[in-house]
């Protein structure tokens, strides 16, 4: 087909209003329907110009470029081979004649091939390509059939079932209408537009002139524009000095609502400022996707934007409607944080304990003291390593962390936990260290979000996912596959990335020790899998089940950092030569990982990574332990009395290095051993006959062996 017959294609289906947290996934998949099912079939197109349209009301894709039908369809079948397609007489056997008449052809029509196992006899046939008028409708069938729609709905007396119920179909080829019929409705060339302001069919001339003819009838239907417009319209009706707070998720929830935005200009009552600006927000935003606005100091003001969906004549009458629907939710925040006040925060831990966490492992009280247990002892190592923090404080932040959660406020704004805890901890006088603490260990809260930034807050935030953690494995419900109710990995990424970004120098391992043996035999045996019927009981033993739980959750805290390190581009294999030594301290773990990296990029690194693997392989062949010392004798061949002083020398400042835990200096300095260590293997053959002087070689090799462990295991690094 040639060029001149390509054409844009407009496929538009209208819908009543689409769910507005799921519209652009559903107008992605829709498009790449359209798009895969073109490819499938072999027509052409510009399917990198292809672009997905979406509004409240409406999926559509615009594919510029598209063949009127497919290219020339060729087809080819494998027959018999000769010898068993011809007979002795080279007439053609019964297994020719059938193949030859399965594929419609005569036998002198078939053609011949060869491949390895000799002459064989093919059916080759060329077709004209069908219209892709024809082949549309299916190709539409096919995209709403992939789309993702966990719930359909079913409206009427039909058995259709979609996202939304759905009332209209426009499919153009250039100017041409493509017949077809989806959920009962037949496709045609009438779309619609704002639902008040144009109520009456938009005609559509061509594919290509869908988005004015639209645009006309007050419909924004990309929703670029329609994000664009949004941020455009709260700029405009924002009041001078106030600052709008405009998320791109609220940004895209708005624009997702709306097929003509508009901004409205409101206010609430300053009595209301009275209440922790983050409920106030958090009712704008998230129940009524208003836009809330602050002042230079970072203050909510009493001004917020409303965006409607229509541009009234009379946009007071909005705005009254809008500051009317706020007010009493605005009145329930302040009536539940004022009721909250009556009352000290610490005077909620009596209601934790009738409050079940897990049945195992008891109520939020029994959880509440484990954490305070733990917290003391994280500080108490913490201060004991020169950090500045009092374990006393550290204990009253856990003791109060978890009483928010029995508060009016946070009964109504979930999201809230911890937020609340810091404006009720300072409304009761509560140290200012700890009223922070109880919001910020919380942190991070979601992908991307930072630590908490005191260390109180931190203290409180490990040793809360500290116990989290071993509670849950003990129990046996660690995550598996996409299932984590407990969100256990976000609580290890989040304790890994405390202890590091925080620079908290702990045993990890003897953390999660402490932290099991507060749980009580009944939840360590709660996760043991119960013996098959018949099989013999093995006594249960809970020192064991500790051991094999605490090896488990550091297993599974470096899982995570595998992948923390991975976002920030450090290399698998260097993650891996420091992972292989296994250190408790995750900030020693991030030192040593940064130092290798560091190695990686010396010249001398990838030699001494060989070097490193050929005699981690020597040792382990020769079955060689570390008990003998190396020996320096007059009859060693130079090279190897060479290694031997350089390891000596290196040995005075590797030690002093070790000991600061310059591990880049440790590396930088055993790099400075490339020439000297290259040479003995070059010179010396390690596995000499002589079995005394093959245990001293394997004995210099195993020094240097161990210099390099004592930071990582760089045999694991990419090679020369």
């Amino acid at each position: 087909m040639s060029a001149a017959n390509d054409a844009s294609l407009l496929i538009e289906l209208g819908t009543e209003e689409l769910p507005p947290k799921a519209l652009d996934e559903l107008a992605a998949a829709f498009a790449a329907g359209i798009t895969d099912g073109l490819a499938k079939r072999g027509i052409t197109a510009d399917l990198a110009g292809a672009k997905a349209y979406c509004s409240p009301r409406r999926l559509a894709v615009l594919v510029p470029g598209v063949a009127a039908e497919q290219p020339l369809q060729k087809s080819e079948a494998l027959g018999p081979y000769a010898n068993i397609g011809l007979d002795a007489n080279g007439a053609p056997t019964p297994a020719l004649l059938g193949f030859a008449a399965k594929n419609g052809l005569a036998v002198d029509q078939l053609q011949r091939t060869s491949d390895a196992k000799g002459e064989r006899f093919v059916a080759r046939s060329e077709k004209p390509g069908q219209a892709t008028a024809v082949l549309l409708p299916e190709i539409l069938v096919e995209a709403l059939k992939a789309l993702p729609i966990p719930k359909p709905m079913r409206w009427g007396n039909h058995d259709y079932a979609f996202v939304r119920p759905a009332h209209w179909l426009v499919m153009l080829h250039g100017d041409q209408v493509i017949d077809g019929e989806v959920f009962g409705i037949r496709s045609g060339r009438s779309s619609r537009g704002h639902r008040f302001h144009h109520p009456h069919p938009v005609h559509i001339v061509d594919a290509d002139s869908w988005l004015l003819a639209l645009r006309m009838a007050k419909v924004l239907a990309d929703p670029a524009e329609r994000r664009a417009r949004v941020r455009e319209e709260v700029a405009r009706v924002a009041l001078a000095g106030t600052i709008p707070r405009l998320s791109d998720a609220l940004v895209d929830e708005i624009a997702n609502l709306t097929e003509w935005p508009v901004g409205i200009a409101c206010a609430f009552d300053r009595d209301f400022l009275a209440v922790p600006q983050e409920a106030l927000v958090t009712t704008m935003e998230t129940n009524q996707k208003f836009v809330s606005t602050f002042d230079v100091a970072g203050a909510l003001t009493e001004h917020f934007i409303g965006v409607a969906n229509i541009e009234s004549k009379d946009p007071a009458e909005i705005r009254n409607g809008y500051e009317r629907v706020i007010r009493p939710r605005f009145a329930d925040a302040k009536f539940f944080f004022d009721e909250d006040l009556k009352s000290p925060l610490a005077a909620q831990q009596d209601a934790l304990k009738n409050v079940t966490y897990q049945q195992a492992l008891g109520s939020l009280w029994d959880k509440t003291v484990r954490v305070a247990e733990l917290a003391r002892v994280i500080a108490n190592r913490l201060r004991e390593a020169g950090v500045e923090i009092d374990a006393a404080l550290a204990t009253r932040a856990a003791a109060l962390s978890k009483c928010d959660l029995m508060t009016r406020m946070v009964g109504e704004f979930p999201e809230l936990q911890g937020t609340m805890g810091r404006y009720y901890a300072t409304a009761n006088g509560e140290n200012a260290e700890v009223a922070l603490a109880l919001d910020e260990f919380y942190r991070p809260r979601f992908a991307g979000d930072d630590i908490a930034r005191g260390k109180l807050g931190q203290v409180l935030a490990v040793a809360e996912r500290i116990d989290t953690l071993a509670g849950i494995f003990a129990v046996g419900m660690k995550p598996s596959g996409n299932k984590d109710p407990f969100a256990l990995r976000r609580a290890a990424l989040g304790l890994a990335r405390t202890l590091v970004e925080g620079g908290l120098m702990l045993d990890l391992r003897a953390q999660f020790d402490e932290a099991l043996a507060q749980l009580p035999e009944s939840a360590l045996a709660a996760g043991v899998p119960k013996a098959k019927v018949g099989a013999a009981a093995t006594a249960f033993d809970p020192g064991a089940r500790r051991a094999e739980l605490a090896a488990e959750l550091y297993d599974f805290i470096l899982d995570r950092l595998r992948g923390y390190y991975a976002d920030r581009d450090i290399p698998t294999d260097a993650f891996e030569a420091v992972r292989s030594l296994a250190p408790p301290d995750l900030v020693d773990f991030d030192q040593r990982l940064r130092a290798v990296v560091e190695f990686a990029r010396l010249p001398e690194a990838q030699a001494l990574a060989a070097a490193n693997k050929r005699i981690a392989n020597i040792l382990k062949q020769a079955n060689f332990t570390t008990q003998q010392s190396y020996t320096a004798r007059p009859s060693d061949p130079q090279s190897q009395k060479d290694l031997a002083r350089a390891l000596d020398t290196a040995g005075e400042d590797y030690r002093s290095l070790l000991e600061s835990r310059d591990y880049v200096g440790v590396l930088r300095k055993l790099a400075t051993l490339r020439d000297v260590v290259d040479r003995f293997f070059a010179e010396v053959m390690v596995m000499d006959e002589d079995a005394d002087v093959r245990e001293n070689r394997l004995a210099l090799l195993s020094n240097l062996r161990v210099m390099f462990l004592r930071v990582a295991d760089v045999s694991l690094l990419p090679a020369a």
